[in-house]
């Protein structure tokens, strides 16, 4: 049987344009070709990402009273995600976010929350039943603080674990973050959260135990390309990424977490989890777009499988 997932956390659309470079101040850049307007979030993409790796998904979310709410909304049912417990917010505007890609796949963005910043505890609280017989709850900080620690403690209390992915990240954290059994931060945010500047394979083993020593059992450090770190009660591992021909990194990041959390669920090891979950991650670089790149479950396995789980991503215990 599938595991069930719960995910909360941002909605938006996503505004998507390719260039050679950034624009310097006050300099207007033509880009090469058109650009794309397509489903993405965090929220979103890994529930997007999480159901299509065969997991039953319920998405606990808010967008706006536009044209593009009700689109997304639909977007989630096709993808056969629960979507009973999102609201449409007749006073905001959905979620917006505005990618510009590099030709080496990077991006950067700059997202609008909207109505995003108006979900609210209430609505996680009519979700609560649907939380406790989740086997995992996946949640991001794109909703306002208070709704996150709402939905972290409802788990808690109902002895379900809970995923963190601590993006985007602001100064206000919520006040529960480290009750999470699994904190996945970038290079970026596992710095802020620490104090340890990650550069390298050693800073990030020390800003994963600085996590382990806040109260996190398991802190998984991404490191793009590179892999992940993983230190939890297992074992402190560095497990390397798979080579692939990058055209966008957006949304690799959610689908790593997506196959983090189903791995995970399913009773991997985390680090064995995080196997799984490079490849993933890998795999949504290959194609443009955010949930357009998002892989589904078969094309994970049969990447593993030619590629190798020793060869292609191999697991070092540190």
């Amino acid at each position: 049987m599938s595991v069930r997932l719960t995910v909360l956390g941002n909605i938006n659309i996503d505004f998507v344009v390719a260039a050679a470079r950034l624009p310097q101040p006050g300099e207007t850049l033509r880009a090469p070709g058109e650009f794309n307007i397509v489903p993405g979030g965090k929220a979103a993409n890994q529930a997007v990402a999480a159901a299509r790796l065969g997991a039953q998904v319920t998405l606990i979310g808010r967008v706006g009273d536009d044209a593009f709410g009700p689109a997304l909304v639909e977007n989630f049912r096709r993808e056969n995600i629960n979507t009973e417990f999102i609201e449409q917010d007749d006073e905001a505007t959905t979620g917006a976010a505005f990618i510009t890609v590099l030709p080496d796949g990077q991006n950067a963005i700059i997202a609008v929350l909207g109505a995003n910043l108006r979900c609210t505890t209430e609505q996680v609280e009519v979700a609560s039943a649907e939380i406790e017989r989740s086997d995992l709850v996946l949640v991001q900080l794109g909703v306002p603080p208070e709704v996150v620690d709402r939905a972290i403690q409802i788990a808690v209390d109902r002895e379900v674990p809970v995923q963190l992915d601590p993006s985007p990240l602001s100064d206000e954290l919520p006040q529960l973050w480290r009750r999470a059994l699994i904190l996945v931060p970038n290079e970026t945010e596992a710095s802020q959260l620490t104090g340890v500047e990650v550069t390298d394979i050693a800073s990030a083993v020390a800003a994963a135990n600085s996590l382990r020593e806040l109260g996190i059992l398991g802190a998984v450090i991404t490191l793009g390309a590179a892999g992940c770190v993983v230190v939890s009660d297992e074992g402190t591992y560095l497990v390397g990424g798979y080579e692939v021909e990058s055209v966008d990194s957006t949304a690799a990041g959610d689908s790593f977490a997506a196959a983090l959390a189903i791995g995970v669920s399913e009773g991997m090891a985390i680090h064995e989890a995080a196997v799984f979950a490079n490849a993933a991650g890998a795999l949504a670089t290959t194609v443009p777009g955010a949930q357009p790149s998002l892989p589904r479950r078969e094309a994970v396995e049969a990447f593993v499988a030619a590629h190798g789980r020793v060869a292609g991503a191999k697991i070092e215990e540190l």
